[in-house]
């Protein structure tokens, strides 16, 4: 996407410290986006993840639920305002998504940064 400086694959959302795949304990699978917000906006950054993730589809586990995290106010009412648009769209009604305050972000194995590159050669 224009404007995405990078993203980093890890695990957030949780209160144990260090997790890793094998030992995800209470975090979540997460991405931490770094963008450029005179080119691109929070808002438009969760209207493109709204479009490739099925947010109305509950998780069988903390590791890979729906969480959308903000740093400030804005952001959370911008989340906010998304998933009340996804449960306005949506046919099933209920929509999955955790909203929280950012925690800490452990950076995820090496094997799991760039996946979709890696898997296709």
């Amino acid at each position: 996407m224009k404007g995405v400086i990078r993203t980093v694959v890890g695990y957030s959302g949780g209160q144990e410290k260090n997790p890793t795949y094998a030992y995800i304990k209470d975090s979540t699978e997460s991405i931490l986006i770094e963008y450029d917000p005179d080119i691109i906006s929070y808002e438009d950054i969760l209207v493109e993840w709204s479009r490739m993730h099925a947010p109305d589809s509950q998780s069988w586990s903390r590791q890979y639920r729906s969480a959308i995290f903000y740093v400030d106010e804005e952001q959370k009412r911008i989340a906010e305002e998304t998933v009340n648009t996804l449960k306005n769209n949506s046919k099933r009604k209920k929509i999955y998504t955790d909203i929280e305050p950012v925690s800490a972000f452990y950076r995820a194995e090496e094997y799991h940064q760039d996946y979709y590159r890696k898997q296709r050669g």
